[in-house]
């Protein structure tokens, strides 16, 4: 996403504590410990300030080799901290989501990080700075129930899975078989959730097109730009 490699980390040392003292087939330090060595990263998200085609981004992006790119307490404090930044410094903001949920190893700590992203978001959006939310496959759980889905542009990859619980247990609920493609990107994008698909090769231009669209002081790089809007064309051609 970034122009060069020369960005900034954001808050890159913080490491989960063991808070609730969890075991199941192994201590919890120790599957930390196992992830960190494994992934040669802290946590499940990494956070940093660069350029994006000369425009300045705040890009908070997990990652699904951590323990399934699980939301613990220090993945939400990350992203509280990276929205702040954002917020601070009057940058807009890009969350890549990518996880199968809440962390069951901090337990409520883990899901008090739902309401925590949330509200840091509530304030970003008083702020007028935009924040665009990327859902790629998988996004569930609790991600998709808070931050994921709270964009002022909610968009995705193709084929993503997208959803709070799995097709099986939905289907083991309801007692119902489910629509084709259910919780693909496909279908929520036909169902209004999304704002519109597009491939990882496209995505700088079209976040750079979108960004340029919200700051009358820039001129779109592209002569013409068309995306996607709840199922509705957008197109300009001149700043917005």
């Amino acid at each position: 996403m970034f122009d060069t490699p020369d960005f900034r980390e954001l808050d890159a040392n913080l490491t989960s504590s063991d808070p609730l003292e969890f075991v199941d087939t192994q201590a919890y330090p120790n599957r930390i410990a196992a992830s960190q060595r494994k992934t040669h990263l802290k946590d499940a998200v990494r956070t940093a300030r660069g350029m994006m085609n000369n425009l300045e981004l705040v890009v908070a992006c997990m990652d699904f080799n951590f323990i399934g790119g699980s939301m613990g307490s220090v993945v939400g404090e990350k992203i509280a901290r990276a929205i702040d930044y954002a917020r601070q410094q009057r940058i807009p903001f890009l969350m890549i989501s990518k996880s199968g949920g809440a962390r069951m190893m901090e337990a409520g700590y883990s899901l008090m990080q739902m309401a925590k992203t949330s509200a840091k978001l509530a304030l970003l959006s008083e702020e007028k700075i935009p924040y665009i939310s990327l859902l790629t496959d998988p996004t569930t759980g609790g991600v998709t129930a808070s931050f994921a889905m709270l964009g002022d542009f909610n968009i995705s990859e193709p084929g993503a899975l997208i959803g709070f619980a799995g097709p099986r247990v939905i289907k083991e609920t309801i007692g119902k078989d489910l629509p084709k493609d259910f919780q693909s990107a496909e279908f929520v994008l036909d169902h209004g959730f999304l704002d519109f698909i597009v491939h990882r090769k496209e995505l700088k231009q079209k976040l750079t097109d979108l960004l340029l669209m919200l700051r009358p002081d820039k001129a779109p790089l592209s002569d013409e730009i068309s995306v996607s809007a709840n199922g509705k064309a957008l197109q300009a051609t001149t700043p917005i």
